[in-house]
């Protein structure tokens, strides 16, 4: 029988099995797509956690999941737009982390020949808050950016993003990652005591836009640079946003298949990468979210739901 992830409780990864369930087929405008890579998420362990009970309440059992690549396995009556055997992309709350999925045909996008299925997968939710965090503070050339979290999901992306607007990036990381964000152009600085100092140091003329990745007093950090408040972004610290008029563009505001269709032609064309840090097979998701709980990820963390 097909397979999918599920929890029944709030609490930990320990709370995630992956049981059998029924074969699902679709209906008019809908796909079911034959799963491939599926993406984890921080957003994801906060759900199962409960931690936004009152908002996104869980229905127990409830599925895990979210943005996943595959084949397209069957397709409902009357629908045009793909066929069966065509490879996609999608965002499906909740239900991703499965041997199948049912989607609405128009929240899937093409994945191009060429792309790995995990980076595919990878796109839908952290490559879409990077690019609403980038646009939101609308870098241009010869500016200064500096990127939180820089290795991380999301700021791998938006450090990348921000160098193709022609910007200057500066990306803050521990010292593991200092050469790999030198391998694609971005000037990594240590985080930690002393940050503002250092990132002063490396930008004598002043930051013109802060991309905040990670929270924990970088929207203050940002203000303190001098960065004025539109050219700020957090996707995490909704209550600084708030208190100085930054954005807090994320996921919502750039959550449409032409923007995963758009990212994934340029990993295509080799001008945006996406690491991959590890990759687990799906009966192994407690053992993958344990490691995205560590926050110490360069790139993503995925399962492998089947083979290629």
């Amino acid at each position: 029988m097909p397979r999918a992830v599920k929890f029944s409780r709030y609490g930990g990864s320990d709370v995630l099995e992956v049981v059998d369930v029924d074969q699902p087929h679709p209906g008019p405008g809908e796909v079911v797509v034959r799963v491939v890579a599926a993406a984890t998420n921080p957003g994801e362990m906060m759900i199962r956690e409960g931690a936004f009970a009152d908002v996104w309440p869980a229905t127990f059992p409830e599925g895990q999941g979210n943005d996943f690549s595959g084949r397209v396995a069957e397709v409902g009556p009357g629908e045009a737009g793909f066929s069966p055997g065509d490879e996609v992309m999608g965002f499906t709350p909740r239900a991703a982390q499965a041997d199948y999925v049912r989607s609405a045909s128009d929240r899937l996008a093409r994945k191009p020949p060429g792309v790995p299925w995990e980076v595919a997968a990878a796109i839908p939710a952290a490559g879409a808050t990077a690019y609403a965090a980038v646009r939101a503070v609308r870098p241009r050339p010869g500016e200064t950016v500096v990127v939180s979290a820089a290795a991380g999901g999301v700021g791998v992306v938006a450090a990348q993003l921000a160098r193709l607007a022609g910007a200057r990036v500066i990306g803050t990381a521990g010292d593991a990652n200092a050469a790999f964000l030198r391998s694609l152009g971005v000037e990594p600085v240590r985080y930690g005591d002393g940050l503002l100092e250092r990132i002063q140091s490396l930008a004598p003329d002043g930051v013109d836009a802060y991309l905040d990745n990670f929270g924990a007093g970088n929207v203050d950090l940002a203000i303190k640079l001098g960065v004025a408040p539109d050219r700020i972004n957090t996707i995490i610290d909704g209550a600084a946003a708030s208190r100085y008029g930054a954005h807090s563009d994320a996921q919502e505001q750039a959550d449409s298949p032409p923007v995963w269709e758009e990212l994934a032609q340029l990993v295509a064309a080799g001008k945006l990468t996406i690491p991959i840090q590890s990759v687990y097979p799906l009966e192994e998701v407690r053992g993958a979210y344990d490691e995205l709980a560590a926050r110490h990820t360069r790139g993503k963390i995925v399962l492998r739901v089947t083979p290629d």
